[in-house]
């Protein structure tokens, strides 16, 4: 029991760290930028070379596949308890690395890059032709965030650990703006260009697999968590409404995302902004700004001085969030003025001196939501026109506006003091007025008897109430988005792809 304590903690750790630093990059486009004309559809998801195997170092070895019981003690190395919640891998693993070309969000040509985990193996769940599962990862305000990287990335650790190592051949995409690309920015939460950009890693990595020997069942997944969970479920968008049959969902998973985006920020600028906000909005912002959402005219129309001449392009960067903060570049917590109102309570910490947003574009945005106020029923809460530029943006990216055609879990833990579980309510809400097959899982739930789901809830709840015990309610409060939901969730989605993949054969 001890090791769930100790994984709580080295994944909170390691994935909040890369949710919390970053630095800045060059470039930037204060009033918009151009949309050019798309590139075509054969470019787009083309190889730029060849797969790269990625070696793993282990014990002063280099290895390029990494047997099941080679893997195992990688990863408990690596992070004790991770087999607690991953179980013995079955698979023997070997990382690779593609590189491709897709589209920024102004529609500009880049390039990105994505790790393939292939299993291999001589077992039935390892050596046979293996479903795909699509991976979209969490927010990182690194630059060099890279999927292919398992000695350094917690995150790509436990994708590797729970779907790989388990029979799953996973693409990970490292998104536009990350791991090598040259795009000097990154599409945070834009619907159309992170949809496109799976898309298009997806196809790089399917035109690998002859080459790189993996065989594909044609069974395809996909999921991802956070930033990477609204990813996921915009990608199962964006292959929808492509019609064709190039891409066929066999299931899809969100965990923890902010699906209704829309509902996020209102909530947010109405007096209840979230952990890591000083970092999300002026991401979000400078995302619409590249895709020529018009946000503003100068970056002193949303932030106060002090920080306006540096916020363009800030995240992703190479520093990190003390240095962003102890150079001024972002407050740690401060969104809002002291004496800007409203403010919820309990949410105090997000009012203070040295705010980042200015106090009268706030009350452009709250007079806007009180003329034009959304979220008026479950099965249309997007029937609104809102006329503040940000408040179009939030809701043209609010992801509550397609039927998911697979079948689709929504997971995520109801105290998540980042990504509010609202999120995961509304959007499974909306789903199920629209009639979807739609599974909401809270994996913060005291588990039933035939929970289909009891393995994954039972750990959770095993784990939380071990760094309570030892550290009290405040570690599980900053542990409880990356170090606590993530794992089990990821451990839940992967339990109800296998009994989807049981069932359709």
């Amino acid at each position: 029991m001890r090791s769930f304590q100790t994984l709580a903690l080295s994944l909170g750790l390691g994935m909040l760290l890369a949710a919390c630093s970053g630095g800045t990059t060059t470039g930037g486009t204060p009033a918009g930028v151009t949309n050019p004309a798309p590139l075509p559809v054969p470019i787009r998801g083309s190889l730029v070379g060849q797969a790269a195997s990625v070696a793993v170092n282990i014990a002063g070895a280099s290895l390029t596949t990494l047997s099941p019981s080679v893997l195992a003690g990688f990863l408990e190395s690596a992070q004790t308890g991770t087999l607690a919640v991953a179980g013995q891998p079955q698979c023997a693993v070997s990382v690779y690395r593609v590189h491709y070309n897709t589209i920024g969000g102004a529609g500009e040509p880049t390039d990105a890059s994505a790790a393939i985990f292939v299993p291999t193996g001589s077992g039935s769940s390892c050596g046979n032709s293996r479903p795909v599962l699509l991976y979209a990862h969490g927010t990182s305000l690194q630059k060099s965030y890279d999927m292919a990287d398992i000695a350094n990335n917690t995150e790509a650790r436990l994708a590797a650990a729970v779907f790989a190592a388990q029979g799953f051949i996973v693409v990970a995409p490292n998104y536009a703006g990350y791991g090598g690309s040259s795009l000097g920015y990154h599409p945070y939460l834009d619907r159309v260009q992170e949809g496109a950009d799976m898309i298009d890693a997806l196809r790089a990595a399917r035109s690998s697999f002859t080459a790189i020997g993996v065989r594909d069942s044609g069974k395809l997944l996909v999921t991802g968590y956070s930033q990477g969970g609204y990813v996921a479920l915009a990608a199962q968008r964006a292959m929808q409404d492509l019609n064709n049959a190039e891409f066929t969902l066999t299931a899809a998973a969100g965990m923890s995302g902010p699906y209704a985006l829309s509902r996020f920020g209102d909530e947010l600028f109405g007096g209840a902004p979230r952990d890591g906000a000083t970092v999300i909005v002026p991401t979000i912002i400078n995302a619409a700004q590249h895709a020529s959402a018009a946000i503003y005219g100068k970056p002193a129309d949303v932030y106060e001085a002090q920080y306006a001449a540096t916020i363009t392009d800030l995240v992703p960067g190479s520093l990190g969030s003390s240095e962003l903060v102890s150079l001024g570049r972002l407050p740690a917590t401060a969104l809002f003025a002291a004496d800007s109102m409203p403010q919820t309570p309990g949410y105090t910490q997000y009012f203070g001196a040295g705010n980042l947003i200015r106090s009268d574009y706030r009350a452009a945005y709250l007079a806007d939501l009180a003329a034009h106020p959304c979220e008026q029923s479950a099965g249309a809460p997007l029937n609104c026109a809102p006329a503040h530029s940000l408040r179009k943006w939030l809701l043209r990216n609010d992801l509550r506006s397609y039927l998911p055609m697979a079948p689709t879990l929504l997971c995520g833990g109801h105290d998540d003091p980042t990504v509010p579980y609202f999120n995961t309510t509304a959007a499974a809400a909306y789903f199920r007025a629209r009639g979807a097959a739609v599974t909401e899982l809270d994996i913060d739930d005291t588990p039933s008897l035939n929970d289909p789901f009891r393995s994954a809830k039972s750990g959770f709840v095993a784990a939380r109430t071990i760094l309570r015990a030892a550290n009290g309610d405040g570690a599980v409060a900053s542990s409880y988005h990356a170090g606590l939901v993530a794992p089990f969730c990821m451990a839940a989605t992967r339990d109800y792809f296998e009994s989807v993949l049981a069932v359709k054969g």
